[in-house]
């Protein structure tokens, strides 16, 4: 499976729409700015330890703070902004981004840091290394990407590389984030990041101890398929941060074809059973198509009104997996699609 078609499938796991859900990167708009690369956090004077990083092509070694961050991939542009540096170059979203190729978050968090617009690298299924490359970065962050051992040969060229732990686009969100505080010689300010990412999720479930034992599946319906996220999906284990439980008939039905979700047929659709149902989905035209199909109208929850539906390619991206920047810019639409589904589950 090639990189560019997995990435999609990160996205929203839907195999016929990749096109619509390729993670970022595309044409360089958004030239470079002077302030890219600059480091807005604490630390920056102190001492540098140097850092090794084992990842799934052996080893890399930085030996001196970076101060130019090239990234590829999803979710490290997102942790080095929010950590204070701003990259020299980063990928250009399409699906769910502004015209001028940033995620919602993205914009806001540059805006807020006074910097402008990276270079915005181009939209292909290969590291562009030219481009990469005229952006003379120190180093270069592609902890969640598809990179393959051929393409990190060529990127040790230009700059250290810190390529994924395993296998390619499966990094946990919070290691991506980790990770960048390590090579950024800020692994204190991205601790006290997720502890933060983490009180605002705690504080949403608190405020909504309706959700607390609520059984949950999460779904993604494509014209063509049905597609059922599993547990270890991090999509999921947003879900249960706020107090949701999986519903116990995804693992029974669970047939194992991919890390993070699996494919159920029509026929079978009735068998997902769960108090709630939440279905990400692109478009309200796409969600009206879901809500007319009769191939839905055996499930419960649609009889019932426990569809919680969220609409937007950016809300969908927000969680798909969840970013430094991501998981709270999205938390609020998520809280308000849940919540008149928990109710009508809780009212029968």
């Amino acid at each position: 499976m090639s990189s560019l078609r997995t990435r999609g499938l990160r996205r929203l796991a839907l195999p016929t729409a990749v096109a619509l859900l390729a993670l970022p990167l595309a044409a360089c708009g958004g030239g470079s700015s002077s302030d890219a690369g600059a480091d807005s956090g604490s630390g920056t004077d102190e001492a540098y330890e140097p850092v090794t990083v084992e990842h799934a092509f052996g080893t890399t070694e930085i030996t001196e703070r970076p101060e130019r961050v090239a990234v590829w991939g999803w979710g490290s542009a997102d942790a080095a902004i929010a950590l204070g540096t701003i990259p020299v170059a980063m990928p250009r979203n399409s699906y769910g981004a502004t015209e001028e190729g940033l995620m919602p978050w993205q914009e806001e968090a540059l805006a807020e840091a006074g910097a402008e617009t990276p270079t915005l690298l181009s939209e292909t299924p290969e590291a562009p290394l030219e481009e990469i490359a005229a952006a003379a970065p120190d180093v270069i962050l592609a902890h969640y990407s598809g990179i393959t051992e051929a393409e990190y040969d060529k990127l040790s060229q230009i700059a250290p590389v810190v390529a994924y732990p395993d296998e390619a686009w499966s990094t946990p969100w919070r290691e991506v984030v980790t990770t960048t505080g390590e090579v950024l010689g800020k692994s204190e300010e991205a601790e006290a990041l997720l502890a933060d990412i983490d009180e605002e999720v705690a504080a949403a479930a608190e405020a909504h101890p309706e959700f607390e034992g609520t059984s949950i599946a999460a779904v993604a319906i494509d014209p063509s398929a049905f597609y059922v996220y599993r547990g270890a999906d991090p999509r999921v284990e947003f879900l249960t941060d706020l107090g949701f439980e999986l519903a116990p008939s995804v693992d029974e039905l669970d047939t194992a074809e991919s890390t993070f979700f699996y494919t159920l047929s029509t026929e079978r659709v009735d068998e997902l059973t769960s108090d709630v149902l939440l279905s990400y989905v692109p478009s309200e035209e796409r969600a009206e198509e879901i809500e007319a199909d009769p191939a839905y109208d055996a499930m419960a929850q649609f009889q019932e009104d426990r569809v919680a539906t969220v609409v937007g390619e950016a809300t969908v991206s927000s969680v798909s997996p969840p970013t430094a920047l991501s998981l709270t810019w999205g938390l609020d639409a998520f809280v308000d699609a849940l919540v008149p589904a928990v109710e009508a589950a809780q009212a029968r």
